[in-house]
């Protein structure tokens, strides 16, 4: 919050009278002030739309359908309807974006074991094996929730989706994932995690009802803090990578549309999910594909030589936090666009407060495989990633009742064993 500085104003209002030459001058300098921020601001808001537009084809981008070929129609909407439907006036209607991911997925399916009604959203980019995402679409949409093929920056897709279903609850879970792909690739990151939530912000408030938004965040928004464990309280203006400044972003963007239009909003700063389903671009994931293939694994050291540690979080722990935002969300305020009174606003942190060395995550997985690993030590790059991440869950623990439950070598053995019966199916893997 900004604070105001009155160490010139007068104690009684009205006593101080400026001499005329002082106030030109006072006001000389505020002008100067604000074309140099009117300046910046304009250089910040032209980078912005220079990474957007110049940066190479998006994977997180599908290529553009013709509104016949994706979705409409009075199948595709019973479809839509279908899925949606809960069990009982007290269950939940919840759309869930980029359900065809891996938090998603298994969020998607909690939902749907107890009653609530699901419905999915996900472009199925290419960031990572599409194939993988539609094994996890097939998985959901045995369980009976339907995954509308679609993006989120569509608005046209989006109102038509809250005009077919009265969403209770959003969880938003697309994104462009990834620290180092920034480097590669950095409209994308604008491209979902800004625009996209912008466009899906404004489908919500535009709803009658508005529905409460959960959304993920991520533990990258600490950034280069040093202060451990990391707590919601703690300062998250040093991002480390383009992935943590978007992320960054949309809690300042979350807490604009909460402000004005009376959204409820609760975001969830995720620490290092793994397990069944994982995503392949994360380290646990390949170590495994990579050590079952006698292919050297990298495993990277801090500046002054110290060990890498992250803290590793089972996806079980994750759904139970993210139903647990999803459950004490209160109503937002708004109707149609207006907001009506102050709504609720939280940022909670999904951790499992125990932070593991990259290197003895790399020695469970040698038990677990019953392989040694080809191992060879690195100084950890200047790419974004940050030397190690903890998590102090004291608020989730109190307002969400989260309480995570798996440590790291019983995730991974659970990880380990689904990775060999999925991909032993697989031989082109």
């Amino acid at each position: 919050m900004s604070q105001v500085n009155e160490h010139h104003a007068p104690s009684t209002p009205g006593k101080l009278k400026p001499e005329k030459s002082s106030y030109i001058h006072h006001r000389l300098r505020i002008h100067s002030s604000l074309s140099k921020l009117t300046l910046w601001s304009s250089f910040f808001l032209a980078f912005i739309l220079f990474l957007f537009i110049l940066s190479p084809p998006s994977p997180s981008t599908s290529p553009r359908r013709a509104l016949g070929d994706s979705w409409g129609g009075s199948h595709w909407e019973k479809r839509v309807a279908k899925s949606a439907r809960r069990s009982s006036s007290s269950s939940l209607t919840v759309l869930v974006t980029g359900a065809a991911g891996f938090v998603g997925t298994h969020v998607s399916l909690a939902l749907k074991r107890r009653g609530d009604g699901v419905l999915g959203l996900d472009n199925f980019n290419r960031y990572y094996d599409p194939n993988l995402k539609r094994a996890r679409q097939r998985l959901l949409d045995r369980a009976g929730v339907f995954i509308v093929d679609g993006d989120i920056n569509d608005a046209v897709l989006l109102r038509k989706l809250f005009d077919v279903v009265p969403f209770t609850h959003v969880m938003h879970l697309a994104a462009q994932a990834g620290v180092r792909y920034a480097m590669q690739n950095p409209g994308s990151y604008v491209h979902s995690n800004i625009a996209g939530f912008v466009n899906l912000l404004e489908a919500c408030k535009n709803a009658n009802p508005q529905p409460s938004v959960v959304w993920a965040s991520s533990s990258s928004v600490y950034g280069l803090n040093s202060k451990v464990p990391f707590s919601e309280k703690d300062r998250t203006d040093q991002p480390a990578s383009l992935y943590a400044a978007t992320k960054k972003a949309g809690e300042e963007i979350a807490h604009s549309y909460n402000h004005i239009y009376g959204l409820s909003i609760t975001g969830l700063r995720f620490f290092t999910v793994y397990g069944p389903w994982g995503r392949p671009d994360m380290a646990y994931f390949f170590f495994t594909k990579d050590i079952l293939k006698g292919k050297q694994i990298t495993i990277f050291e801090s500046p002054d030589g110290g060990t890498v540690a992250r803290d590793f979080t089972y996806i079980d722990d994750i759904v139970k936090g993210c139903l647990g935002a999803l459950d004490t969300a209160k109503k937002s305020t708004g109707s149609g666009g207006k907001k009506k009174g102050p709504a609720q606003l939280r940022i909670f942190n999904l951790g499992n407060t125990s932070p593991v060395p990259v290197s003895e995550l790399v020695a469970i997985l040698e038990k677990l495989l019953k392989v040694k690993a080809k191992k060879k030590a690195l100084p950890m790059p200047t790419n974004g990633d940050v030397k190690f991440t903890h998590a102090n869950i004291s608020l989730a623990y109190r307002d969400l009742g989260y309480r995570p439950t798996t440590d790291l070598e019983t995730g991974l053995r659970k990880f380990v064993k689904w990775y060999l019966e999925f991909y032993s199916k697989k031989s082109s893997w």
